[in-house]
């Protein structure tokens, strides 16, 4: 027996003992500036624990989660179903990751998935969504012998080199170059897709259906007809769905809402994870992975050591389950639409409102130079400090007031990204609504803590530069 417990490890007694120091190990041993910015905007609060679309703090105050870490949480947080299915591989006790036999799990997970993705066929397990981005990028170079590969501007596809090729943030790709072959376009421009493909060397374009910065939908049509000239050239279509996918738009996949669109290879993770075990995967036609695992000599040309685990394949059936058995894409869609109809009724309200997007529960709230001189004038003074401050200024009080966690959508942009939880309804809608006209209120009253923030906001911009 050791101090720490009969096993030699005691979880809550090294949580009990030493978790009060979370944002101080942190600053010691891992990324240094994040605890320094959670301080500096006044987010280094302590959650104790969470479930479904809530955090609690130790005083047992509730915080209204309309983040979902990113999408990761579609279930929510400790969804019991999820948290089951967990507990039973685990004491299943099974001969997983041996390398030398197939697993049930794996084929299993993988014919659900299919089942909601017509047109494709095969798939492969890797263990996020960047992952899942770098085998769809693989596969289509190799697919086509091709090997540029165009995405479009303010794109997100994630930070691993390959997908970091095709981000569209020069923040950042800066440092990290030289980076693969790739062509950026602006989303929806036909014209530029037509120009790069007669050069007769792009593999693929890989899209985000709605992208994450800033929510902006690819227009009406676009995704079709990029499709059909993708086709005629000889290249594929990635529809990087890891945010979109699995009913986080109002459909299983973002870009089923246009009729016709057929992808080649479609990226899917943070939700399928339940919020518990990393997983990722790339859908695809049968005859791009023929190309492949040409023969049985490639049988681990492309492969991942913890891809297709017991646990990650446990989770993600359960999250299906549960997708399907509670109708959770059909409630992102009643609901989502519920909260952006509320929204967008307060545009003609607020002049710093400028515009409310999106599809399902994927919603960016836009603000912009308002009209009256008062506003106007301290509006110029953010964004001559820096872009994005007035959009910081609205979700901290949507914290520190109203205990409800957002985020701004992107660096340098005007616009708060709402990806709560699939499973929020009208209580969840309106204490966000009622909780965010308050803090319009607050802002159109041209005083009050919030412009007292927004200063210490200006000052802090003007220390960095």
């Amino acid at each position: 027996m050791t101090d720490d417990g009969p096993e030699g490890f005691d979880l809550a007694r090294l949580l009990a003992e030493r978790g009060g120091e979370r944002y101080e190990l942190h600053a010691r041993h891992l990324n240094h500036q994040l605890p320094r910015m959670l301080r500096t905007i006044g987010f280094d609060k302590v959650y104790e624990r969470a479930e479904g679309a809530y955090f609690w703090d130790a005083e047992g105050d509730d915080y209204l989660d309309m983040l979902a870490g990113f999408g990761v949480m579609g279930l929510g947080r400790h969804h019991p179903v999820v948290r089951q299915a967990l507990h039973d591989v685990l004491d299943a006790q099974l001969a997983d990751l041996t390398r030398f036999d197939c697993q049930p799990l794996p084929g299993l997970l993988a014919e659900r998935l299919l089942a909601h993705s017509p047109h494709l066929d095969r798939v492969f397990f890797g263990n996020s969504g960047t992952e899942a981005v770098e085998a769809a990028l693989k596969f289509a170079r190799c697919a086509t012998a091709k090997p540029r590969v165009l995405y479009c501007d303010h794109a997100f596809h994630g930070l691993t080199t390959g997908s970091l090729s095709v981000n569209g943030e020069s923040g950042f790709r800066d440092g990290f170059g030289p980076l693969l072959p790739d062509t950026a376009i602006a989303l929806g421009d036909l014209e530029a897709l037509h120009r790069e493909l007669k050069r007769g060397d792009v593999a693929a374009l890989v899209v985000e259906p709605v992208q994450g910065k800033g929510v902006h939908t690819a227009p009406p049509g676009f995704l079709r007809q990029a499709q059909e000239l993708l086709h005629r050239h000889q290249a594929l279509l990635i529809a990087d769905e890891v945010q979109t996918g699995l009913g986080r738009t109002g459909d299983f996949y973002a870009y089923q809402h246009e009729e016709g669109v057929e992808p080649d290879l479609v990226c899917v993770a943070k939700a399928l994870s339940g919020g518990y075990v990393p997983v990722g995967a790339t859908l695809g036609k049968d005859w791009i992975f023929r190309r492949v695992y040409s023969s049985m000599d490639r049988v681990l040309v492309h492969s991942a050591s913890f891809g297709s685990n017991a646990q990650a394949m446990a989770a993600g059936l359960a999250v299906l389950a549960v997708m399907e058995r509670e109708g959770t894409v059909a409630n992102a869609r009643r609901t989502g639409d519920l909260l952006r109809e509320r929204l967008a009724a307060l545009v003609d309200r607020y002049e710093l409102l400028h515009e409310v997007r999106g599809r399902g529960l994927m919603i960016g709230i836009e603000f912009g130079r308002p009209s009256s001189l008062k506003l106007r004038s301290r509006w110029t003074v953010l964004q001559a400090a820096r872009k994005g401050l007035f959009a910081q200024m609205v979700v901290a009080p949507l914290l520190h007031k109203h205990r409800i966690l957002t985020q701004v959508s992107g660096d340098h942009l005007e616009v708060i990204k709402l990806i709560p939880p699939l499973i929020i309804g009208d209580a969840e809608v309106d204490r966000f609504v009622t909780a965010f006209t308050a803090v319009m209120d607050d802002a159109h009253s041209g005083g009050g803590l919030m412009w007292d923030f927004g200063r210490t906001l200006v000052k802090q911009a003007a220390a960095q530069r």
